[in-house]
């Protein structure tokens, strides 16, 4: 005679339910894992295509409005030339003297060009993220001087998404060219030095006459013709920074 199967129906309970947790378990896994992939794809891809594109056309617009208006101010002093430089008792440390702004902060003025690294892009007035170097620009430090004049002119960009006009700068080495175009003239600048990394709070490579507080051997000693660019390392953080600094060599006129 055959025993009857007994169903305990607790256990069958049970078991649904542990097969129902880890179902919705592997859903929700599923779900987080996918957003985090499009939150990545969204850094990584979506801002940069935007960015460069806004970059274009500001780029663009610049080239548009400089051919049909001719040059819009005298241009700076030839770098041969130069007017006679501040004392260094005249300009202390840290205080740079006041640059002369564009007008309207929130639009581009300038076109920055690095030939070894094929790269164009619109120079607007601030570091702010949002205004600024999320955009796809570089941005101008302010309190720092414009391309052309006797001082720093300081600029900042992201290495790595919203465009990453600097994702190689650490590629530029002694001699290469940073061309920096305005209504007025072409400035040309040559790289000398450059500070691999520094912290981000060292504000000495950005001062009129660049010189880093923490690594007090790299910059410079005597007023001049500057530039600075700056940016983010190692890729992907903001811990420290890369500095690439260079001095003008040559001017022409629009």
């Amino acid at each position: 005679m055959r025993r009857a199967r007994v169903v305990r129906y607790g256990t069958r309970r049970r078991r649904a339910l542990g097969r129902r947790v880890l179902w919705t378990g592997g859903e929700l896994l599923v779900t987080v894992g996918l957003v985090l992939l499009l939150l990545v794809v969204h850094q990584l891809w979506w801002t940069n295509r935007e960015a460069r594109a806004e970059a274009g056309r500001g780029v663009a617009a610049l080239e548009r409005e400089w051919a049909a208006t001719g040059p819009s101010e005298e241009p700076g002093p030839q770098p041969d030339r130069p007017d006679p430089a501040p004392e260094p008792s005249r300009r202390p440390a840290g205080r740079p003297t006041a640059p002369d702004t564009p007008p309207d902060r929130s639009l581009a003025y300038a076109i920055l060009s690095v030939p070894a690294l094929g790269l164009r892009v619109p120079v607007a007035e601030g570091v702010s993220r949002g205004g600024v170097l999320d955009q796809g620009y570089v941005g101008h430090y302010p309190r720092t001087q414009q391309p052309g004049r006797p001082g720093n002119f300081a600029l900042a960009g992201h290495r790595n998404t919203h465009g990453e006009p600097f994702r190689r700068l650490d590629r530029l080495g002694e001699g290469d060219e940073i061309v920096v175009e305005t209504g007025a003239a072409v400035y040309t600048y040559t790289v000398d030095q450059v500070l691999a990394q520094t912290s981000a709070r060292d504000t000495g490579v950005i001062r009129a006459v660049p010189r880093s507080l923490v690594h007090p051997g790299r910059g410079y000693r005597e007023p001049g013709y500057y530039i600075t660019l700056t940016t983010c390392t190692p890729e992907y953080t903001s811990r420290y920074r890369l500095v690439v600094w260079g001095t003008l060599s040559s001017m022409r006129p629009r």
